[in-house]
């Protein structure tokens, strides 16, 4: 538990950041990840004193907001973030956009200029008085529960319901505006009425299952031949793996995983049907085409889940195990995963049903560059194959947005036991930088960072973050020197590349090794080179950069563009198929 200082001791009573560094450490809280400033000081000083959580300062307050992200979904526990007032606290937004969007819980704790200013003038005054925005209004439609504290005493109220709302479906942010002058207030310890909560996932929610919707969907899995499971990141998010693949196993089922969600099913077992929708395999599709019942488990199943499905989903019967209801239509057993998962398996015959044989995951065939590869440029594919030849099989992978995503979610196997994370709530490019810092943190395990050239200009200096605090993160960045993903759709859609997406060279590796000479940083112009610079980073303890350089017009294994260029290349002017869009 964290300590207070003596001095800090005044008549029975502790500064009210001394409380809430307390209470971040009775949560099973490890980290608060953030950046600095005069409205938020306060706090920073109190977790320095207690000890028991580690402050961890960003660059800056999306790629924060991030790490505390990382940090919730490789733990389970909830992400903690700090920030002070005004543009500080704006840039958290997007970050708690995609953690609501992705239901993980994370606490963002704002700080706020002194109560008696507000309205007055105060220096980024966000009161919502005399002219000013109102932060409330900000912040309250990214977030599942948010409040300003006006005065101390109602701190100690606040912070568990905010704690609370975090941590219950649907998951998601959770928000507190904290004034300078109530941070610093004292406050008598209110009365432990709880033991201190275990380092661990949040309890699972013990609301009932409907009886009725439990014996509907146990009865239609019943009634089906041939099942096919489209698993999500609900079932990492509950830890409901091993319950996932029992369900699997008594239906003879077919595990299909969504983008997000790569690692909720071994990418090895026999029964694995690779990834759905527009990042996916194409044996997904016939599995559901051959499929009696689509059975869907932790997802909703959006558009990048389902794109291209949509004809085979239409003609197959659908239901649904997850908190929340699917965007596709059919019977939905609502409450906590788990919970359904035992539910419904302990109304199947226990004997185990084989497995239909199926194509596999098989890496859907795409064209070369959509123009003359240029010189001394890495594949996509090949450059995956390096990557899935170095990586632990207890690592954690964060795969940032774009045709490097669609790339490593096509073709690169999730590691057996650890995460691969892809953050689709929002899309946001430069995700990775932050989460992957947050995940290795919180974990002390190897964490790949795979990302483009577009994501490492926008948020890729957290690199000097992970130097700082010696994370075990390796960076791998696939370098086209474009927006690459920008100027395929300009190309397809649009009659033609403008030259702004496509960028002048950049030597990423000797620019980070000049800045960081610490930091073990390689450019790589072949797989060879790749592979052997990822498997030195492994025994490293530390950091490291690894630069690959590709090309801008490769087309990457994402279906809107290999639907657009099998349509441009029918007679008819479209496939089976059709286009299909996304954005």
């Amino acid at each position: 538990m964290t300590t207070v200082p003596s001095e800090l001791r005044e008549a029975g009573t502790i500064r009210l950041v001394d409380h809430l560094a307390g209470e971040l450490a009775r949560a099973g809280v490890t980290h608060m990840f953030g950046v600095g400033g005069a409205n938020i000081e306060d706090l920073y000083d109190a977790v320095h004193r207690g000890g028991a959580v580690r402050g961890v300062v960003a660059k800056h307050e999306f790629a924060a907001v991030t790490m505390a992200d990382g940090y919730a979904r490789v733990t389970g526990r909830l992400g903690v973030v700090a920030a002070t007032s005004g543009g500080g606290a704006m840039n958290l937004v997007p970050g708690l956009a995609e953690a609501y969007a992705s239901r993980v819980p994370v606490l963002a704790l704002v700080g706020q200029p002194p109560t008696g200013q507000e309205g007055h003038g105060a220096f980024q005054d966000s009161s919502g008085k005399a002219g000013s925005f109102d932060a409330r209004e900000v912040f309250a439609p990214v977030s599942r529960f948010c409040a300003r504290v006006d005065d101390a005493d109602s701190f100690t109220e606040s912070l568990p319901l905010a704690v609370a709302a975090a941590q219950t479906d649907p998951r998601g942010p959770a928000v507190l505006l904290l004034p300078k002058d109530v941070q610093q207030a004292r406050i008598r310890v209110p009365a432990r009425d709880v033991a201190p909560r275990p380092r661990g996932p949040a309890p699972a929610s013990a609301a009932r299952l409907d009886t009725a919707a439990v014996s509907a969907v146990s009865d239609a899995l019943r009634g089906a031949g041939r099942v096919l499971v489209i698993a999500g990141e609900g079932v990492a998010a509950d830890d409901a793996r091993g319950d996932m693949a029992e369900l699997a196993q008594c239906l003879g089922a077919w595990v299909a995983v969504t983008p997000d969600a790569k690692d909720v099913f071994d990418n090895h077992d026999p029964r694995f049907a690779g990834v759905a929708g527009v990042m996916g395999h194409a044996n997904v599709e016939d599995c559901l085409r051959r499929a009696d019942l689509c059975l869907l488990v932790g997802t909703r199943l959006p558009l990048l889940a389902r794109g291209g499905l949509d004809r085979a989903l239409a003609a197959t019967d659908v239901v649904c195990l997850g908190p929340e209801p699917p965007f596709v239509a059919g019977p939905a057993l609502g409450g906590n995963l788990r919970d359904a998962l035992r539910a419904v398996t302990a109304r199947l015959p226990s004997r185990p049903r084989p497995c239909p044989p199926h194509a596999g995951p098989l890496p859907t065939p795409t064209p070369g560059p959509h123009f003359r590869a240029r010189e001394r440029t890495v594949p996509h594919a090949q450059a995956v194959a390096a990557v899935e030849t170095a990586l632990p099989q207890d690592a954690h992978v964060f795969v940032d947005a774009g045709n490097t995503g669609a790339s490593a979610v096509h073709l690169l196997p999730a590691p057996r036991h650890g995460r691969f994370v892809v953050a689709v709530g929002m899309g946001g490019m430069g995700y990775t930088f932050g989460a992957g810092i947050g995940a290795a943190l919180a974990t002390g395990r190897r964490t790949y960072v795979l990302a483009g050239d577009g994501a490492f200009f926008m948020h890729g200096m957290e690199v000097h973050t992970a130097v700082e605090y010696d994370a075990p993160v390796t960076f791998v960045i696939f370098n086209n020197n474009a927006h690459a993903m920008c100027a395929l759709r300009e190309e397809f859609l649009q009659g033609g590349v403008r030259s702004d997406d496509l960028f002048a060279p950049t030597d990423l590796a000797a620019g980070v090794a000049a800045a960081f000479p610490s930091l073990d940083a390689t450019g790589a112009h072949d797989a060879a080179q790749l592979r052997t610079a990822l498997l030195r980073s492994n025994v490293g303890g530390g950091p490291a950069f690894v630069a690959v350089a590709c090309d801008p017009r490769e087309i990457p294994p994402f279906l809107p563009f290999q639907s657009f260029t099998e349509a441009t290349k029918s007679k008819e002017g479209s496939d089976e198929r059709g286009v299909v869009h996304v954005g």
